[in-house]
């Protein structure tokens, strides 16, 4: 863990889990996932991150102060989800702290929850959800649910870095990415994502209130989203539509 970030634990930690990431990103697709699984799923806070490296704020709820990345968890996974954008020039030493913190908690897995962005994402009426994984064992398990794989392309931000770090130290991890719109809070994809999600982990969640409150839900982030589109620019998020040129 970096000595710049502190993750201080509420309550003690069981091993062998599932850490779940639901970070600020395309379609905020990640977040919205994240906040609509601690609702549903009754996920309570067991950690939470304190550095100088986050922003000067707190957030608060029901007029308490709380750190704006937490981890929530129950009986069989662990979310770390963060309701602020993260600055390019951090996102290093928060993420490999929040991934070492869960590799010393013997998880068993890491999945980051995010977006791919699309051309013409109002048109599709069905959403798809990729995956990339760390190592091949994982990648064909994912497979084997039925999941598409992203064979080819970019992967920019938190998830990127996650994927990468796993991949060094053995870590299996897998990264869903739901089609979404880039700049517009896309709960629809966050939907489309969380019944991937229940395929691989076995962890069931209803999309039903999700969907319903699609509206609101895009009303309610649209801060969130403005900011976190400033980080995704100086991130070079929109490579992600490129596509990579291999030489042999």
């Amino acid at each position: 863990m970096s000595e710049k970030v502190e993750i201080i634990e509420r309550k003690e930690i069981p091993h062998d889990k599932v850490m779940l990431f639901g970070f600020p990103d395309v379609g905020l697709v990640g977040v919205i996932a994240a906040s609509h699984l601690i609702s549903e799923l009754n996920l309570t806070e067991v950690a939470y991150m304190n550095s100088r490296l986050l922003p000067p704020l707190i957030v608060l709820h029901e007029g308490l102060p709380h750190s704006p990345i937490r981890i929530f968890g129950n009986g069989s996974i662990l979310l770390a989800v963060s309701e602020t954008a993260i600055s390019a020039e951090t996102i290093y030493d928060i993420m490999h702290s929040l991934i070492n913190w869960g590799r010393s908690k013997n998880v068993r897995m890491m999945i980051s929850m995010s977006g791919i962005p699309v051309q013409d994402r109002q048109d599709i009426e069905k959403l798809k959800v990729f995956a990339a994984a760390s190592n091949p064992e994982m990648l064909k398990a994912v497979q084997d649910k039925g999941v598409h794989v992203l064979k080819e392309g970019y992967m920019v931000g938190p998830q990127a870095i996650m994927m990468q770090h796993c991949a060094n130290t053995g870590l299996p991890a897998v990264t869903l990415l739901a089609q979404c719109f880039f700049n517009y809070p896309d709960p629809e994809a966050a939907a489309a994502l969380l019944k991937e999600l229940t395929s691989i982990t076995g962890t069931k969640v209803d999309v039903s209130k999700l969907l319903d409150k699609g509206e609101e839900i895009r009303l309610r982030a649209r801060d969130v989203m403005r900011r976190t589109r400033q980080e995704m620019s100086k991130m070079n998020k929109t490579q992600e539509y490129d596509i990579p040129l291999y030489v042999s």
